[in-house]
């Protein structure tokens, strides 16, 4: 982390090669809170809860701090933000440290969280709002505060759900008469979402609900039965639903209109060529191109910086978490902690898969956030609850684990989750390296307009020598003149806003060096200055 706020300080002067370059501060006061909340957190960690597992906080850490940089170095405004996100959820960690009974608490009034939560959710048809002025109400205004009722849902359905099972299960009910109650309940909270048109929560309701229930029963019919049921409603939504409609065929075919439906997913994959294998370096890409990368898209910004192994070592992180979590719940001392547990590592991994997956074409994008990385407040508050809730459980001799009669389960999701990660791992691969060059030579890829403001660009020269084209400003704000407009449609143009066309798109190389210098000086340059 240190390191990495060290980078992005002098980023603005590595891209302009001068040391006269305004350089970045306002991240210190991030990784400044950062810092000091987890040293604390570590500390009273070490006190009330010794026998933890140890790998939970510095993953939580790790990606909490990656996710505050990252939105620094895209919007200071979010990254201020999130940075006191990030000291409101460390300090309700350390309060909720202090509950000894805060496990019993949550599974004895259980129907009260989760009919709180729907309530809370339902707040939004009558006072729901949306931070950025224009777009759906799914968040409610606390003065200055904004939360989001669906988030917190999340977890009070996992924390319902593994209390409701661990409960009915020593009846030993037929599966239907099982799961009927909460069926309902789980019904009503897909149903006021779906009203919200915050479908990519209610998908992840649906995954989430398969996958404990499965892990209860151990019934395989359940997956067959969510899987039918998930189809069904996608054909649904599809006939329902506009943007639906738009996401599925932005991922069947985003060249088709990839300069308006599908510009996000175009322009995340072009981000993920950009990036290649060690990235452009923190600061010195051009992640902002793409809407919203601070929140959905914050994964291709993360690859295009750091390059496919960032990418990779983010995937890591997240199956180590995944697999520590279905450890801690394979080992948990009563069926409700097992369930609990059990749903919590599925909440965060499944999506985390839905997300990542989504941003590079594996799957079509849902809107939800990564967890401790994308911006979010209550995103954040309650992926931290779900670590605090994981520790929690941890905390005890292995030699207390309930018994179990089928581990089975619990090595096929988590078989599931690797295989997911996987997925995205080859996939990150494939666009980063074996399809990067056609990517990156699209006439729609303004990166290499923007690249051309911090590097002067060759002229254009009629048969008589005089300029067609002129460069003015300075390193950072070059802009490109044409001095011959007749001749506009056949130069065409080199525009950080529309990319390029006419000579300028099939000149390129030459334009900007690439052709008549070697293959070591272009890739020194890029190494060293994130510049083609």
């Amino acid at each position: 982390m240190f390191l990495n706020s060290l980078v992005l300080t002098f980023a603005p002067a590595v891209r302009l090669h001068t040391l006269q370059a305004e350089l970045r501060w306002q991240h210190w006061v991030g990784f400044a809170t950062w810092l000091a909340g987890y040293a604390v957190l570590y500390r009273q960690l070490n006190k009330l809860l010794p026998e933890r597992d140890p790998y939970l906080l510095p993953i939580i850490a790790l990606l909490n701090g990656w996710g505050l940089l990252m939105i620094y170095r895209l919007s200071t405004n979010f990254g201020i933000r999130q940075t006191i996100w990030t000291a409101l959820a460390i300090i309700g960690f350390l309060v909720a440290l202090k509950y000894k009974n805060l496990l019993p608490v949550l599974r004895r009034y259980k129907y009260v969280w989760l009919i709180s939560g729907l309530l809370l959710t339902l707040l939004t048809f009558v006072i729901g709002t949306y931070p950025g002025g224009s777009g759906p109400g799914l968040w409610l205004n606390l003065g200055s505060v904004y939360i989001q009722p669906s988030e917190i849902l999340k977890l009070l359905l996992i924390i319902y759900l593994a209390a409701y099972l661990a409960d009915t299960l020593k009846a030993r009910l037929r599966l239907a008469q099982l799961l009927a109650p909460s069926l309902i309940l789980i019904a009503i909270a897909v149903l006021i979402l779906v009203a919200q048109r915050d479908l990519g929560t209610a998908t992840l309701f649906i995954i989430l609900y398969t996958i404990v229930v499965y892990l209860a029963s151990g019934k395989r019919r359940v997956l067959l039965i969510s899987f039918i049921i998930v189809i069904l409603a996608l054909i649904a939504g599809y006939l329902v639903f506009n943007v639906i409609q738009l996401r599925i065929e932005a991922w069947l075919n985003p060249w088709q209109d990839a300069r308006n439906n599908s510009y996000q997913i175009v322009q995340s994959l072009i981000a993920v060529a950009n990036g290649g294998l060690l990235g452009r370096g923190l600061g010195l890409g051009s992640p902002a191109v793409i809407p919203v990368a601070h929140s959905d898209f914050i994964f291709t910004a993360i690859l295009e910086e750091f390059g496919v192994a960032g990418g990779l070592a983010l995937v890591m992180v997240l199956a180590l978490f995944t697999t520590r979590g279905l450890t801690i719940a394979l080992c948990a001392p009563n069926q409700f902690q097992r369930f609990l547990a059990a749903g919590l590592t599925s909440y965060i991994a499944t999506q985390s898969i839905l997300i990542m997956g989504g941003t590079i074409r594996l799957l079509p994008l849902t809107g939800v956030t990564l967890p401790f990385i994308s911006y979010g407040g209550t995103s954040l508050v309650v992926s931290a609850a779900s670590a605090l809730l994981l520790m929690i459980i941890s905390n005890q001799p292995k030699d207390q684990a309930a018994p179990i009669d089928r581990t089975r389960p619990y090595k096929l999701v988590g078989g599931v989750f690797l295989a997911g990660f996987a997925a995205i791992t080859m996939l990150g691969i494939y666009w980063g390296f074996f399809r990067a060059d056609a990517l990156l030579a699209r006439g729609d890829n303004p990166r290499r307009a923007i690249s051309d403001m911090y590097v002067y660009r060759g002229t254009l020269l009629d048969r008589n020598n005089h300029p067609l084209t002129a460069n003015s400003g300075l390193a950072g704000k070059y802009k490109r003149d044409y001095l011959y407009p007749p001749l506009s449609a056949v130069i065409g143009y080199s525009d950080p806003n529309y990319g390029q066309t006419g000579i300028e798109f099939r000149m390129d190389d030459y334009l900007r060096g690439l052709a008549e210098n070697s293959r070591f000086h272009v890739d020194s340059v890029r190494l060293l200055y994130g510049q083609d």
